[in-house]
């Protein structure tokens, strides 16, 4: 009994290793190194392309329930991202190098798993397959992709972040605090008085961007460019990626600071294990990367600082899943093909390793002569199930884990005044749901 997984990123990992923990053989195809996809720097499995950050690990947001559910359905990348955190307060920061070799290590020395480092360019015909191929999928299975299921794909552009060395940065002006002061002050800040904030507009606002391909770029609001933030108002960022709100600096502040200190702040989270590395949060760039020096230069604090990775853009391909998949993840002509990760639509780490997670877990049921699993959109992951095979979409685009996806309780309305009293609560179902399911049909 074998199964192709196509993919070596988050989804395809999670979902090779679940199906090979429980006795099944796996050929895992991944292009890498051969082929590049323009936006990984390596060859290792689970690469994180973008942020080290999953997000937030409190129950009580969107993220971290997806996480826990994650945790509760047996997720071997979510563990191991636990486990190679680094502080970044109630974030979940990972040191991406350490992740990455920790999971490639796993595969490469699994007894069920042979890797084979190759370009697939068309889907299994006759062996059960989950396509995992993320959104850099390759130009020739996207074709072959259109053919099989008649749908076209759609295209929207992703951006990364530049990250610097932190001993670059000046620490006579930039400062360690978290917002609010709430758990340990794990973020660099770089302050701006309103001069510097206005000089810093002038320079992004006329700053020459990177020729994009043909095709009109359509961008994810969860990971918008941040001239293209910008270009929507003078005072977007501020509200933004540079919001000044609950920053202080304790060596300059004084009585009468209670929410401003600063007219803007620029923050860096840590990227690697050993601190050494930092990246702009919110700073995805498509900008030249002579721009970008210019740009990272006048931020104070970072005059001199070295830029280990300047920030790109590359296109991002997802599938049509209302017409494609079920809510079992499967193709709906054909059950034992499966897809996961951003290839469906899903936007986030914690997303990909999920749905893969799903797919393994239906994927070994197919094989066993059971019926597939479909979540109730009580949880959170079936809620992202739910919204990417919903057919009344108007323009189906990629989805976040949010509140607005869930489903809530009848006469049940979230409000400004106790949302996070009523978040908790839907968290509180989401997680009985989950356990129930998992004590239930799987564990």
């Amino acid at each position: 009994m074998s199964v192709i997984v196509a993919g070596g990123g988050l989804a395809g990992s999670e979902a090779a290793l679940y199906l090979a923990d429980r006795g099944i053989e796996v050929l895992l195809y991944e292009m890498r190194p051969d082929k590049s996809t323009g936006a990984h720097t390596g060859s290792d499995f689970a690469e994180f392309v973008c942020s080290n950050s999953l997000g937030s690990t409190g129950t009580s947001s969107a993220s971290g329930l997806l996480k826990e559910e994650a945790l509760l359905f047996g997720s071997t990348l979510m563990k191991t991202a636990f486990d190679t955190r680094v502080p970044s307060g109630n974030s979940l920061s990972i040191d991406r190098h350490g992740f990455s070799a920790k999971i490639t290590d796993l595969i490469n020395n699994h007894p069920n798993i042979k890797v084979v480092r190759e370009e697939i360019v068309k889907i299994p015909q006759n062996t059960p397959a989950i396509i995992a191929t993320g959104p850099l999928t390759s130009d020739t299975l996207c074709n072959d992709i259109k053919s099989l299921t008649g749908e076209e794909n759609f295209h929207f552009y992703d951006a990364i972040a530049p990250i610097v060395k932190k001993e670059s940065v000046n620490f006579e002006k930039a400062f360690y605090a978290s917002r609010w002061n709430k758990g340990e002050a794990d973020f660099i800040n770089c302050p701006l008085n309103k001069e510097e904030y206005e000089n810093f507009y002038s320079i992004i606002s006329t700053a020459q961007r990177a020729e994009l391909k043909s095709f009109e770029a359509k961008y994810f609001e969860g990971c918008m460019p941040v001239e293209v933030l910008a270009s929507r108002g003078k005072d977007t960022l501020r509200f933004g990626p540079m919001k000044p709100v609950g920053l202080f600096d304790e060596r300059t502040r004084k009585p009468e600071h209670k929410n401003y200190q600063f007219y803007a702040v620029v923050q860096l989270r840590q990227d690697d294990k050993e601190a050494d590395l930092y990246n702009l949060v919110g700073f995805q760039t498509n900008l030249k990367w002579g721009e970008q020096k210019r740009l990272i230069n006048a931020i104070p604090g970072l005059e001199e600082a070295q830029i280990v990775r300047y920030g790109v853009m590359h296109a991002n391909t997802f599938i049509n899943s209302p017409k494609i998949l079920n809510k079992t993840l499967q193709v709906k002509n054909r059950p034992d093909l499966f897809f996961a990760g951003q290839i469906t639509g899903v936007e986030g780490y914690s997303e990909s390793i999920t749905t893969g997670l799903f797919a393994a877990i239906n994927m070994y049921r197919l094989l066993k002569g059971e019926k597939p699993i479909e979540l109730k959109p009580v949880c959170m992951l079936g809620a992202l199930i739910d919204y990417i095979t919903f057919e009344g979409h108007k323009s189906f685009q990629p989805v976040n884990s949010n509140w607005g996806i869930i489903q809530k309780p009848e006469n049940f309305k979230i409000s400004k005044k106790n949302k996070e009293e009523k978040s908790a609560v839907l968290s509180d179902i989401a997680l009985e749901y989950t356990k129930e399911i998992r004590n239930g049909y799987f564990c």
